[in-house]
């Protein structure tokens, strides 16, 4: 009974680490208002304050699997958590956009050492197929549940203390998680022959990011030569990876686990769902505040409806997947996704309980469809590749939020521009207003009076009519994978060590 007591309390550590990880990708979504209000930063700041965080942890995941596989995924958590309290009082602290951006910056580089440490270290501890899939069961409520409660806790923040509370909350939780996971956690690592692979390691982090930046611009439209080549060079770089790996005796990523067509399905179905539920919290927050004049606070209350699906979600799957299987559930869930895109762009969303509606729709089809996915993708390696099959889910789970703000968010900005037509407003005042919401916002308070009434009325019907069309492609791009996944997933295929 003790063991088993251990086993649960090692994964409330692991959870609360992740719980604080996953909320940072979501929590400055309501805060942004306030930021902007506070260090008026540039419309491309105000990507980089949001997304940054999501792309530099992806960047970084398999680098960081590969050493804690190597180096020991206590330690490697243990450190992570470390940089990550470190970075919160950088951003915390933050005056000027620059330094908040290496603040969140610095963050991704914690998280992405913590990410993938979770997910290795439940694959040694618990070696039960039936308990691991529920501990990947409750990681994945906590994961998902983060990245919505985020926008909540972070509302109630910034309205209390302002912006930097958000940051000063994760301070207190890493002093109590790494003191208990000193005491508690067990260190694992695998035996390996030689050293890391530097060049493989500097080839995916310079890939990864290389490609969310050509995504990012190339998205904006009318991008510069410079981003055509990046985008290039992101794929040339990840190829170089790719045969670098398939030729290692002892690789950072076992490429060839990608021949198992439900290790395939899995990292795509974990892709999506966490583009369309990144793109989604964001564009919802957004559009509760500026749209419909929501306080932060009340605007995180409002899309509580999301981290309560996702919880529900997550925890049911286990007994889920015993009843109907991983195929039907994969395709499930990402077809709850794109119903709720469907949704979206179809129904006016002038009452809240339409949004409350969409936002159950795309927190159960991402609770259930992480959950699967990490339990796939973990089941398909052996317990030294641990750490690899933990990069995959979370490089996908990371790097998805991360697009998602980039991709989809960077498709509504460029829509939202260009609806902005017919506006009395000249120089500095135009260009803000064009930008974004929010500096359409800040313009129509500045100038007040019918004048700016009038720029907001524009303002909120262009973030409708941008919102409609990207919800549309969203649920397009969730729809084709849906399909995809259930094509690619064997049928009877069960997410077991060693299926």
């Amino acid at each position: 009974m003790a063991g088993i007591r251990s086993r649960w309390a090692m994964l409330a550590v692991l959870c609360a680490s992740l719980l604080l990880v996953a909320m940072d990708a979501t929590i400055l979504n309501v805060a942004l208002p306030s930021l902007i209000d506070a260090m008026e930063p540039s419309p491309m700041e105000q990507l980089w304050i949001v997304d940054l965080y999501g792309l530099v942890l992806g960047g970084l995941l398999i680098t960081c699997g590969a050493i804690s596989d190597r180096y020991g995924r206590k330690r490697l958590f243990l450190a992570g958590f470390m940089l990550f309290g470190l970075a919160s009082v950088v951003a915390a602290t933050a005056t000027e956009p620059a330094q908040l951006i290496a603040g969140r910056a610095l963050l991704g580089v914690g998280g992405a050492m913590v990410m993938p440490s979770t997910l290795s270290l439940i694959r040694n501890i618990f070696t039960d197929d039936k308990e691991r899939t529920l501990a990947i069961g409750i990681w994945a409520s906590v994961a998902g549940a983060g990245a919505a409660i985020g926008p909540l806790v972070g509302g109630h923040l910034v309205e209390a203390f302002g912006w930097s509370a958000a940051f000063w909350l994760n301070v207190p939780v890493v002093i109590i998680t790494v003191a208990l996971g000193v005491w508690l956690l067990p260190e694992y690592k695998a035996p390996h022959e030689g050293g890391l692979d530097w060049v493989s390691a500097v080839l995916s982090v310079l890939g990864v990011v290389a490609l969310a930046w050509g995504i990012k611009h190339v998205a904006k439209g009318n991008p510069a030569a410079i981003d055509l080549v990046i985008m290039v060079a992101a794929f040339v770089l990840l190829g170089l990876f790719a045969y670098r790996q398939l030729r290692s005796p002892d690789p950072l990523l076992d490429v060839r686990l990608f021949k198992n067509r439900a290790f395939t399905a899995a990292a795509l179905a974990t892709l999506l769902a966490m583009l369309a539920i990144g793109a989604a919290l964001f564009l919802i927050s957004l559009w509760l505040q500026y749209i419909h004049g929501y306080t932060p606070s009340q605007a995180g209350e409002r899309m509580l409806p999301a981290a309560i699906a996702t919880l529900l979600g997550s925890l049911a799957t286990p007994w889920l997947m015993q009843r109907v299987g991983v195929r039907f559930l994969m395709g499930f869930a990402l077809g709850a996704l794109a119903t709720g895109f469907a949704v979206l762009a179809a129904v006016p969303t002038t009452t809240y309980p339409i949004v409350a509606l969409i936002l159950v729709c795309l927190g159960i089809g991402d609770g259930i469809a992480i959950t699967t996915a990490a339990a796939v993708l973990v089941a398909a390696v052996p317990p030294e590749r641990a750490g690899q099959a933990g990069a995959v889910e979370e490089t996908n789970y990371e790097l998805g939020i991360g697009l998602g703000v980039a991709l989809l968010g960077s498709i509504h900005g460029r829509l939202f521009t260009s609806h902005m037509t017919g506006l009395p407003l000249q120089g500095e005042d135009l260009a803000d207003a064009r930008g974004s919401v929010g500096g359409a916002a800040y313009v129509a308070d500045k100038i007040g009076g019918p004048t700016g009434d009038q720029v907001l009325s524009i303002a909120q019907h262009a973030y409708d009519s941008a919102l409609t069309t990207t919800s549309w492609i969203s649920t397009a791009m969730v729809g084709a994978v849906a399909v995809l996944t259930v094509i690619l997933v064997p049928r009877g295929f069960k997410a077991t060590a060693g299926h």
